[in-house]
């Protein structure tokens, strides 16, 4: 059986593979040639297709074109030619007409479209070419269809494979082991690792890692923990890092956190270096289980280890944060992802904003705390959504912030968002302007086909309080008109004009 290594499949040059492609008008078929040239990968060319339309019946080496040419002068017509990579201008091409003179090219250019995510293509290409695969073939077909995700197919080209008489390496065997075990489909990868030690290729640690995420994906837990164990008694497979994080991350999924913890000391003990992934998903685990303040002193573990938190775990630590009402040290955590220069998602701000609000009618002190994640919000093109509007509105009117209260109340409602009336009665009572109350009132009713009880009952009998009875009588006759029957009563109105 002819073994295959992972060398042999047909590294990418960064020149055409010493190839040019020419293409016979008379004859029809594009031809993979190996004649020398040495054109770059990434040179001035003008498309196939361009340049097929402007040769004449001889057959044309395409991609040569000079550049004081008069074909690079009918090409440039905005300014540039387009600069494509081989697979571009292979595609550009009838798929049916194109022949391969020998199996490296066809190699060099399946590794050229796998590495640009062209596993469809090149699938294509394989399954409409008549060259005679060898073993770095099947291996880039055998990658294709993982990197696709289609593990069945793959493990179809795999027995066709060793059916031919080419035996796959650990690295394939691997891949398509990894495939299944994404899919969460345990007994397939268990029986390729059966067909892989039949032919005396022992998985690697990067093998065993594949299945352990698997494992635990479909939540047989105790299966990959006892794999774990197993794992350290080998002398060629010991574990690694990543090896811990994944059965870490089967026990904090079924609310296990602290027997994760201990993994992480056991991996610290072997002299393992935990990364930023391991630390995160302990915080996911603490969030799951309600114990969110746990990962703060997580946190401060990662930054004495030297480990630099990343977006992902300052952002799950905040959400569990949030989610489980710690306020206080949720807004501290904000403090340290601003002060990293660390954004944070527009779903969070908004909780966040709502959480001080709400905790600021039993605790005043939050009340700044609350202003400076509204202005951040703002000044940083932030969607506020209408429950947070309200909440800061209740925030500024408790503060005694009247101009901001006000200029926000106009802010939201210019945005769309129709105010509940109790936000309406919450500005209109602290409002020592009537004038201004009146501006809300109307602004309200311009902007919003809601009608609103309360705000004209407040301003009746404000205006009733200070004898202005006309302004009272004329707010009874609007409520009326936009059929709302005010509880309070205008005064008498032939007062004031005595």
């Amino acid at each position: 059986m002819h073994s295959c290594s992972l060398q042999s499949l047909c590294p990418i040059n960064p020149y055409l593979h010493q190839s040019s492609i020419t293409h016979s008008l008379a004859n029809g078929p594009f031809f993979m040639s190996t004649k020398n040239h040495k054109t770059p990968l990434n040179s001035k060319l003008a498309t196939l297709q361009d340049f097929s339309k402007s040769t004449s019946s001889k057959t044309t080496p395409l991609g040569l074109v000079e550049e004081n040419s008069q074909e690079y002068q009918k090409f440039n017509l905005d300014g540039k030619i387009c600069e494509l990579p081989l697979f571009l201008k292979i595609k550009a091409l009838p798929i049916s007409e194109i022949r391969f003179e020998s199996i490296a090219t066809f190699n060099n250019l399946l590794m050229e479209l796998y590495m640009s995510d062209e596993v469809d293509f090149a699938l294509k290409l394989f399954s409409n070419s008549s060259v005679d695969p060898n073993c770095g073939t099947f291996s880039l077909m055998i990658r294709c269809y993982c990197k696709k995700d289609d593990p069945f197919e793959a493990h179809r080209v795999l027995n066709e494979m060793i059916e031919k008489g080419f035996q796959p390496n650990v690295a394939i065997f691997t891949d398509l082991i990894n495939s299944f075990s994404k899919r969460g489909r345990m007994q397939k990868a268990f029986e390729v690792v059966q067909v892989m030690r039949s032919y005396k290729c022992e998985p690697t640690t990067h093998t065993y890692n594949c299945l352990l995420k698997g494992l635990c994906y479909v939540g047989r837990i105790e299966e990959a923990y006892k794999m774990l164990i197993n794992m350290k008694k080998k002398s060629c497979s010991k574990p690694d890092i990543y090896t811990y994080t994944a059965v870490m991350n089967g026990f904090c999924k079924v609310g296990r956190s602290d027997e994760a913890l201990e993994l992480l000391d056991e991996a610290v003990e072997m002299g393992l270096i935990p990364n930023v992934v391991t630390y995160n998903t302990l915080f996911n685990g603490y969030f799951k289980e309600g114990r969110p303040l746990e990962g703060i002193g997580l946190l401060n573990k990662m930054k004495m280890t030297n480990c630099k938190p990343d977006h992902i775990s300052y952002s799950t630590l905040l959400h569990g944060l949030l989610k489980w009402g710690e306020i206080y040290s949720a807004f501290s955590i904000y403090k340290e992802m601003v002060s990293v220069d660390l954004q944070v998602e527009e779903r969070m701000m908004n909780t966040l904003l709502r959480g001080l609000c709400r905790r600021s009618r039993t605790d005043r002190d939050l009340l700044s705390s609350a202003h400076e994640v509204f202005d951040r919000m703002k000044s940083r093109g932030y969607v506020i959504y209408s429950c947070a509007y309200e909440l800061a509105i209740e925030a500024f009117c408790m503060g005694k912030q009247m101009d901001k209260a006000l200029a926000t109340l106009h802010e939201m409602i210019e945005c769309g968002h129709s105010p509940r009336s109790i936000t309406v009665n919450n500005v209109i009572r602290v409002q020592n302007n009537l004038v201004e109350s009146f501006r809300i009132l109307f602004l309200m009713h311009e902007k919003s086909r809601m009608a609103f009880e309360f705000p004209f009952d407040i301003l009746i009998d404000e205006c009733n309080r200070k004898g202005f009875f006309m302004s009272s009588c004329t707010l009874y006759g609007a409520a009326l008109k936009r059929g709302v029957v005010p509880h309070g009563k205008p005064g008498d109105c032939s007062a004031e004009l005595r």
